[in-house]
């Protein structure tokens, strides 16, 4: 009798246990980023893709890069701009989250490619 009751108590707690688990999950939705991604489909968009891979090109990116990643005071929403150069002509895209992180970034490529040679794209998130 104790077994059987064991089992009944045990039965009903996983079967209980299934059916709440199966009613509190949500119907699984696609994700959709696409909108995110909508200023890099123009075709004269600066994207990683158009980055040169002249040795001049590639070491004024990496310039800007380490000078950019150096500084601590930036965030990492700053840290992780595109930085793109082709030409000698550098683009900066992407989000930061100040107007002085904005500053900041464009001095540091003006300061290293010169001031005529930056183009920024840079803004401020949620502006």
């Amino acid at each position: 009798m104790k077994k059987l009751a064991l089992r009944l108590i045990l039965c009903s707690a996983l079967l209980g246990g299934a059916s709440a688990a199966n009613a509190q999950e949500p119907t699984p939705v696609a994700p959709d980023n696409s909108a995110v991604n909508a200023a890099d489909r123009a075709p004269a968009a600066m994207t990683a893709a158009k980055q040169s891979n002249a040795k001049s090109d590639v070491n004024l990116t990496r310039q800007i890069r380490r000078a950019v990643v150096k500084d601590s005071s930036l965030s990492t929403m700053a840290h992780n701009v595109k930085i793109i150069t082709a030409g000698g002509h550098v683009t900066l895209r992407g989000p930061v989250k100040t107007e002085e992180e904005k500053t900041d970034i464009t001095a540091k490529a003006e300061a290293i490619a010169g001031a005529g040679n930056v183009d920024d794209q840079l803004h401020v998130k949620g502006q």
